[in-house]
């Protein structure tokens, strides 16, 4: 359990470090404080990690427990009808490059057969 609020909490750092970096990497000592931060969280001493996800993460997450489960079902139909119709799709497509590829064939193997008819044969002059 230690190990999982640490990781979200990183998770979370990590993804509001993508814009502070942007936006306040000029301040003096910056990349040192965030080391100290990152150590704070990490150590078994302080419980840095578990200290925030009490305090903040959990009972945000447990306010919004309905909404996420919510937004989960319907993520999940979207993505059901979406599979459903790019599969569709592609298999139309498959099934008219296939025939197209038939019927292209199929002149070219005419042609060819065409050629080894016995019509063809006798036309061979006799050496």
């Amino acid at each position: 359990v230690r190990w999982m609020m640490y990781w979200i909490v990183f998770a979370l750092f990590m993804a509001t470090e993508t814009f502070t970096d942007l936006l306040i990497s000029w301040f003096p000592f910056y990349y040192e404080v965030k080391m100290a931060f990152v150590l704070w969280l990490l150590s078994p001493y302080t419980r840095g990690a578990s200290l925030l996800y009490r305090r903040f993460v959990h009972p945000t997450l447990s306010r919004k427990e309905k909404d996420i489960d919510t937004f989960l079902v319907r993520t999940r139909e979207r993505g059901y009808e979406t599979m459903l119709h790019f599969g569709k799709r592609g298999l139309n497509l498959a099934a008219t490059a296939a025939v197209q590829a038939a019927a292209k064939s199929q002149g070219a193997l005419a042609g060819r057969l065409r050629s080894f008819s016995m019509q063809d044969l006798r036309s061979i002059p006799d050496e």
